[in-house]
């Protein structure tokens, strides 16, 4: 076992990448670009772009050193038989789930607004999760993959914070999953939210898991790696 640890909220988060996997949670275009559901809610998606470069730099980290990496995407049939009335009926009149937009058929699996944006477009033998909700274990078989695996610790990114980052890890921690969300890789149309969103995962020691920015969890794997000695 090899142990690396993290400084984080509330506490070193200790880890050991064989047991672990990174979860991109839904970087779709239909949240981060524009034309997609996020925008017909009437949100300013630009915001959600300054996750995108420091996701780049963990997920091209987790692809060199071989860690299990999983994305998820939020998206309906096409039939729409598995998007309950209570979240259908939201956005706008003529832009909610299910309707023409800009990216093809909003939130609709196998259009293009429901698929991963390109900078971080999932390389062949990734995992992909297709959820109907909101949280990424909600009728789909990822806690099966994540036990099959060894899998027992979740290295958090995605989007947003207070909706499906925080539903995945609350999900996570009643299954016995320690997760680290890395601050800086999440992201939040309201500033307001994203600050009480990470405050809560945090607290009373850690209550749903541990918060760190991304660039000392990286170098807390680097400073494990071995010096070569000339």
């Amino acid at each position: 076992m090899t142990e690396i640890i993290v400084e984080a909220a509330p506490s070193p988060f200790r880890f050991d990448p064989a047991s672990t996997a990174l979860v991109l949670i839904d970087m779709q275009r239909d949240f981060v670009e524009p034309g997609g559901f996020g925008e017909s809610l009437g949100n300013d998606v630009s915001i959600l772009q300054a996750v995108v470069p420091p996701l780049q730099a963990v997920l091209a980290d987790a692809r060199e050193r071989g860690l299990t990496v999983i994305h998820t995407r939020e998206g309906h049939r096409p039939d729409l038989s598995d998007c309950p009335p209570a979240k259908l009926m939201r956005g706008a009149p003529s832009m909610r789930i299910g309707d023409p937009g800009p990216k093809g058929r909003i939130l609709v699996r196998g259009e293009y607004g429901h698929d991963i944006i390109d900078d971080l477009a999932p390389l062949p033998g990734e995992v992909v999760i297709d959820k109907p909700g909101k949280g990424s274990f909600y009728a789909t078989g990822l806690d099966d993959l994540l036990q099959a695996s060894g899998i027992t610790s979740l290295i958090v990114t995605g989007v947003t914070t207070e909706v499906c980052v925080h539903t995945t890890v609350r999900e996570a921690n009643d299954r016995g999953y320690e997760c680290l969300v890395l601050s800086d890789c999440v992201g939040s149309y309201f500033p307001e939210f994203q600050k009480a969103a990470l405050a809560m995962i945090s607290a009373q020691g850690g209550i749903f898991g541990w918060v760190a920015p991304s660039p000392d969890y990286l170098s807390a794997l680097t400073a494990d790696e071995p010096t070569l000695s000339a």
